[in-house]
């Protein structure tokens, strides 16, 4: 991959006289332009079977200056081939000049096969000790960054093949620019709240209506009692739920409730029955009434599945683009971060140019999530909301992996200000309001230089002429959070899509009202 000669590891004890004491060396500066040729493209055995002849006639031909300095007269160089692949070289050098050559070569011919099929497993037995290491100390790894644990790996391994003590190193990425995403649920605590209080409340009314059967057969003053305080029960989270409502009332349920419902069991049918049902409506597993919290459930993982899904389809195409690292997360909605620069890629043809088609290429797929989102809307359990963020960042930062804790982030203190407006951005109000600055509708762009405007309204205006986004663009300012000032945003309307043979564009309140009708 490297297209590297790497020299065999020191347990071999085998000395490389094309590497020539080196522990690795690119291939096209080990080897002429000839023998390259024969080796990599017409996988051929290079013979050379006069080194002195050769090294006079051709004096700043590297190879032969190599063979030359060590006092090689004669060498048969063989490419291990399989499947079309060079896996690796043969090197069989005499002191004496005419002592290799063809003849010599052609006898190889017989043993090839085993030389071939024996560093075949050799090689298969290093990339298995390779990603055993990589999943062991880093767990699992985007196929962009890949190449450098790998490179890590092999390092380690070779240390340890050598007798010498090594650990995994922190890997960085530095100078690559991020960019940050997300659909999110809008009011996901709330609508959880919500839920929680419809099942909580049909619960007590079940338990209530036990009671009062219970008193009516039986009317002792202690089942009043107990009636009475499920009607504060009621009230109180009728009236607010608070954080430890749910446990207040499931203790009550459980020290009070279940053990007379043992005891009245056992009176007789009309007991059984009326308690038998009330058993029906609970969550075998949870032990009380999963109902609309189960929906509410089911409809964010619908959501969340759905727009994942999405969202790695068209990674794909990114990655054909310009290769780059990515990672999602699903919470109450999906979020995701993107890192793009020469240290990821490897190769040395980064240009900023890729950075700006990935910040088109992530508006646009915002605006497909959004509009995928509200297809969805209708088939849900819960009808739910979602707005929609990008965090544009103008500077490089380095990304490291911690080996701690076995995931990315970002090094330094400058640069640790991002993940800090990551976390709290979403929840921002535009300055001297109480209006949040993402809303269902419209994509919500957050930035802080002149610069990223002027990038981010040419997007705008070339998604407006494709019909993903409307007219009504807004420039406003943010409050001021917890060590971060001078954040901006645009925001920008949606057009919606019914279908793909709808050729009518709606915007988000034009949508709420088919989506109701």
């Amino acid at each position: 991959e490297e297209h590297q000669f790497v020299h065999p590891p020191a347990m071999l004890d085998v000395k490389s006289y094309l590497l020539d004491g080196a522990q690795y060396e690119a291939c096209t500066e080990t080897l002429c332009k000839f023998s390259y040729d024969y080796l990599f493209n017409k996988h051929e055995p290079y013979i050379v079977s006069d080194v002195d002849h050769y090294y006079k006639l051709y004096p700043e031909n590297r190879l032969y200056k190599k063979l030359h300095k060590q006092k090689v007269k004669s060498a048969i160089i063989v490419p291990l081939v399989s499947e079309g692949e060079l896996m690796g070289i043969t090197e069989i050098v005499s002191p004496n000049p005419q002592e290799l050559n063809t003849i010599n070569a052609n006898k190889l011919l017989d043993i090839m096969p085993f030389l071939v099929d024996s560093v075949r497993r050799s090689i298969e037995k290093k990339e298995n000790e390779i990603e055993l290491l990589i999943q062991s100390e880093c767990t699992s790894i985007h196929k962009s960054v890949h190449w450098k644990f790998k490179k890590e790996a092999e390092r380690v391994i070779m240390a340890t093949d050598e007798g010498s003590d090594s650990s995994f190193r922190e890997i960085v990425f530095d100078k690559v620019y991020p960019l940050f995403g997300q659909i999110d649920i809008k009011g996901s605590s709330q609508a959880r709240n919500d839920a929680t209080t419809k099942d909580l409340i049909l619960q007590l009314k079940h338990v209530q209506k036990i009671m009062k059967k219970t008193f009516e057969i039986e009317p002792l003053p202690i089942y009043e009692q107990l009636n009475f305080r499920i009607e504060g029960y009621l009230k109180k989270i009728k009236d607010q739920l608070e954080v430890d409502s749910e446990r207040k009332v499931l203790n009550f349920l459980k020290s009070e409730i279940v053990p007379l419902y043992k005891h009245l069991r056992k009176k007789g049918d009309r007991f059984k029955e009326l308690i038998d049902k009330y058993y029906d409506l609970l969550d075998n597993d949870k032990g009380f009434i999963y109902k609309h919290r189960k929906d509410y459930d089911e409809s964010v993982m619908l959501v969340n599945k759905s727009m994942a899904r999405i969202l790695d389809k068209k990674q794909k195409e990114a990655q054909a683009m310009y290769p780059h690292y990515y990672e999602r997360f699903k919470t109450d909605g999906v979020e995701h971060n993107l890192y793009i620069g020469e240290s990821i890629t490897k190769e040395s043809n980064f240009n900023k140019i890729y950075l700006y088609n990935l910040r088109l290429w992530q508006l646009q797929v915002m605006c497909e999530l959004e509009n995928n989102f509200y297809k969805l809307k209708e088939n849900l359990p819960v009808p739910l909301d979602a707005s929609s963020m990008i965090l544009a960042f103008s500077s490089s930062l380095s990304l490291r992996f911690r080996m701690d804790e076995k995931r990315f982030d970002v090094d330094g203190t400058y640069n640790a200000r991002y993940e800090v407006v990551k976390k709290r951005v979403d929840k921002a109000h535009i300055k001297g309001t109480e209006e949040r600055i993402t809303q269902p509708g419209k994509i919500t762009i957050i930035y802080s230089t002149k610069k990223d405007e002027k990038e981010y309204m040419k997007y705008i205006q070339f998604l407006q002429s494709k019909k993903y986004l409307g007219d009504e663009v807004e420039i406003c300012e943010l409050e001021d959070l917890q060590g971060v000032t001078g954040l901006m945003a645009i925001r920008v309307n949606v057009l919606y899509n019914r279908g793909e043979e709808s050729k009518d564009y709606y915007t988000y309140d034009d949508l709420m009202k088919e989506l109701n009708v």
